[in-house]
């Protein structure tokens, strides 16, 4: 029997070693020391070399737990015990489990074993210093496999000193292996409990009790969208936002342009972050403290860390796919030391829920109810939601709540129910199974009840901060992950419907079918849609419901005369000390996050189209808006960007745009200018944008126009020497072909973009956009609407059709349908 092994010990040697070190073992070495083991000693060996850093230790071999159960003869006593195991008994598991680990933790490890873990540490101590704090954490060896997770299923210890305190924390790592939640889950995964053993990892502890850490994914958790990096973090050790104890913050990196040498950060949000584990002096390892009010309103880390965190997600990322012979996208947790300021990758595994999906199904959840015409709204209900979180997943679920705080009182839980907790842990696993859904107070897109509710496939809001307060144990609610990042709990079982479509089958059209898209935060998961781009993007989404304030009132923010508008937009920009930029940052990263899904696709991006009564309703608008009587006709689009009562905001809009294309690299951005009434007006757009950094034709920027007005088709040919292309906004061109309102109820039956008149300016606009040489292509309303529109589109060789999401399919089937007969 080898104690410690050397790199010289022959495989066989290895495969009887007590000890292994990290610079000693790979990723194929599974088997020897558990996936946690196997891939640090994969990224010390393959990854250090490019400037990851990975913290050094050792690892108890599976041969060393095997050596402990065989020598005290623990096989027979545990088969007896588990002969009448009930997994969805709950009080049978704890009484199985609790008896088992008692068994193990009260058996003393034989001589070798204590002489090999002691002398692994002495050697540790040499290299750092005398009793060096370690993380003792278990590792089995049917872990972080592609398919099965198991993570947090056997125990964690940190700041673990002393050759003493070390030997007893590998004792209940060992014990830990019979966890009620690992019993469960071997069970549920069908492994035989007596074919996997136990390793256990003893690693150097990062400081990060004196800085940062966190959780990151080179994945999408919840669409799988597999361009884009999840980073989150929070203050203090990393067990807080992996138990979910914690709100992190959540960052977002564009991993292709990332890779060109962009700074692609798409979305960044601020979490609570109200706790903070740190070293304990007492008699416990650690100890959760409150983090002061200053540091929760700060982020984690700074932008360079966050992009230095991203390229190492790529790294582990290719290296983990090349060595698997195929993608493999990875769950990665880090820790920034304090005393140092160095990042440290701590852990690797492969994720394994958006992996193991097939692409070859989209299935969408919506609301359905009807109008009083009878026709169907995507749409939940009026009334607002009770509680608001993070989403997981994108589903609709629905049931009857059970709130339980205590997780001695899971016998409760009925199959069915939606379970409402202040936060999960693997404990809680046996009845997160058998719930419809979740809802957590705490925890983000990281935590324990996050990564199981994927795994299970149950939809789940974390981190919602008052579910416990305001949902009641037999009340009906409805669970919704299916409306963007945001979930949301309403009252009562509403109806909803489930759409399932085959993709491989989709035909593919001429036309380009392109998508309207307004929620960034949808982005992700739309551009799983089969499409060809974003026709129409719209900032005024981003600015009302992200940004709230209106640009000029943070340009003149000293000059407020509003003080309740004042003090709000205080506490929105209370990370800025320049208040404008609080504006720019937020449209880019809008933007940038609808332009990354897509990329490298085309997205039409149209520059702010707001009314002067709907600016006026921003926070701080009323100051800088004149009350007219036609607003629908007035001070609106392309007139505003050069007049002096808006330039300094628009120039706020140019800021982010360039940002967008010349900062996070994603070209495939055009800036489309709406309402512009004359070519000459187009011209003035044109140069306020060069003024602003986005000289037309420089780093390929081409620029469209909205043709929306009659002018827009009368002069087409004019319009055509300015602009790069067209957008046929068919609502507003209906109106002002028509001449009426379309928001007055009174005439609204003649509004039709269907209409004889309607259709020979759409058809002229085509015919001489094509004469041109300009793309041209439609983003309204009615295509979406009417079938037969689209139908006419096609038949006039419109170049793309930009619908709502919720058309995408249906269109694209009768644009091929069309394009078909016409061959």
């Amino acid at each position: 029997m080898a104690i410690v092994s050397t790199s010289t010990l022959s495989a066989a040697s290895k495969e009887r070693s007590l000890i292994l070190w990290f610079d000693e073992v790979g990723i194929s070495d599974i088997p020897l020391v558990g996936g946690k083991n196997a891939s640090l000693g994969e990224m010390i060996q393959q990854l250090t070399p490019k400037g990851i850093n990975v913290p050094t230790g050792f690892a108890t071999t599976a041969y060393a737990y095997r050596y402990f159960i065989e020598s005290a003869l623990l096989e027979a006593k545990l088969r007896e015990l588990f002969a009448d195991l009930d997994v969805e008994d709950v009080k049978n598991l704890r009484e199985r489990g609790k008896k088992a680990r008692s068994l193990l933790i009260h058996t003393p490890f034989p001589l070798e074993l204590r002489k090999a873990i002691a002398a692994a540490y002495q050697s540790l101590c040499e290299k750092y210093n005398a009793e060096t704090d370690v993380a003792v954490r278990s590792s089995a060896t049917a872990e972080d496999l592609p398919d099965a997770s198991f993570a947090g299923q056997q125990e964690t210890y940190l700041n673990v000193v002393g050759v003493e305190g070390v030997l007893a924390a590998c004792h209940k790592c060992f014990a830990s292996i019979f966890t009620d939640r690992a019993i469960s889950y071997r069970h549920t995964k069908g492994f035989d409990h007596f074919s996997i053993a136990l390793a256990v990892g003893v690693q150097k502890m990062v400081r990060s009790d004196l800085a940062t850490s966190g959780v990151m994914f080179s994945i999408d958790t919840e669409t799988g969208f597999k361009d884009a990096a999840l980073i989150t973090a929070a203050y203090g050790l990393g067990e807080n936002v992996v138990q979910g104890s914690v709100n992190p913050d959540e960052y977002y990196v564009f991993k292709p342009t990332l890779k060109a040498g962009f700074r692609p950060i798409i979305d960044k949000k601020l979490g609570s972050k109200e706790l903070k584990m740190i070293y304990d002096d007492g008699s416990k390892f650690t100890k959760n403290v409150s983090v002061p009010f200053r540091e929760r309103g700060k982020f984690a880390i700074n932008d360079e860390e966050i992009l230095q965190l991203a390229n190492w997600a790529c790294l582990i990322e290719d290296h983990y796919s090349q060595v698997h012979g195929s993608y493999t996208p990875m769950d990665i947790e880090w820790a920034k030391d304090g005393i140092t300021n160095q990042l440290f990758i701590v852990q690797a595994r492969p994720e394994t829920v958006q992996s193991q999906k097939t692409g070859n199904v989209l299935r969408t959840y919506r609301f359905v109810r009807r109008d009083e015409e009878e026709k169907l709204i995507n749409s939940p209900s009026s009334s607002q939601p009770l509680v608001t979180g993070r989403a997981i997943g994108e589903a609709i679920s629905q049931g009857k709540a059970r709130l339980i705080l205590d997780v001695q009182k899971l016998e409760q839980f009925q199959p069915g129910e939606v379970l409402v907790t202040e936060r999960t842990d693997p404990d809680w696993e046996p009845i997160m199974k058998r719930a419809s859904a979740i809802v957590t107070n705490s925890g983000g897109r990281t935590c324990h009840a996050a990564i199981i509710a994927r795994e299970l496939g149950v939809p789940a809001i974390v981190g919602c901060g008052n579910a416990t307060d305001i949902l009641n144990t037999g009340e009906e609610i409805t669970i919704s992950c299916a409306e963007g990042e945001e979930g949301k709990v309403y009252s009562g079982l509403l109806p909803f419907e489930i759409e399932e479509v085959a993709l491989e089958n989709l035909p593919r059209t001429r036309t380009q079918i392109l998508m309207n898209v307004g929620n960034p935060q949808e982005a992700l998961s739309l551009s799983a849609i089969p499409n060809d781009g974003v026709g129409l993007a719209r900032t005024e989404f981003i600015i009302a419901n992200q940004i709230q304030v209106h640009p000029m009132a943070l340009i003149h923010y000293d000059l407020l005369k509003d003080e309740f508008a004042k003090d709000k937009i205080a506490k929105l920009t209370a990370l800025y000390d320049e208040k404008p930029q609080y504006f720019v940052d937020k449209l880019a990263q809008g933007i940038g996050r609808i332009a990354a899904a897509f990329y490298p696709k085309t997205v039409i991006v149209r520059m702010s189209d707001f009314k002067s009564n709907e600016y006026a309703n921003l926070l701080g608008g009323q100051q800088f808006e004149p009350d007219e009587e036609n607003p629908m006709l007035g001070w609106r689009g392309a007139a505003r960007y050069y007049d002096e009562g808006y330039r300094q905001a628009f120039a706020l809009e140019c800021d982010a745009l360039k940002r967008v294309r010349q900062e996070m690299g994603l070209t495939n951005v055009i800036p489309m200018i709406p309402f512009c009434r004359t070519p000459d007006e187009g011209r003035l757009v044109l140069a306020e944008m060069a003024k602003n950094g986005l000289k037309q034709g420089v780093n390929d920027l081409q620029v469209y126009v909205m043709c929306e007005l009659p002018s827009n088709v009368i002069m087409a040919e004019e319009f055509a020497e300015v602009f790069d292309g067209f957008s046929i906004g068919s609502n507003d061109l209906t109106q002002l072909t028509l001449g009426l309102d379309r928001d007055s109820a009174l005439v609204a039956r003649l509004f039709d973009e269907r209409s004889e008149g309607v259709k020979r300016m759409v058809k002229i606009a085509i015919e001489t956009a094509k004469k041109c040489g300009r793309k041209i292509g439609i983003c309204g309303q009615a295509p979406s609407d009417y079938p037969e529109f689209a139908q006419f589109l096609v038949e006039q060789g419109i170049d793309s059709i930009s619908l709502n999401p919720d058309s995408v399919l249906k269109t694209m089937l009768e644009v091929a349908k069309v394009e078909g007969t016409n061959l």
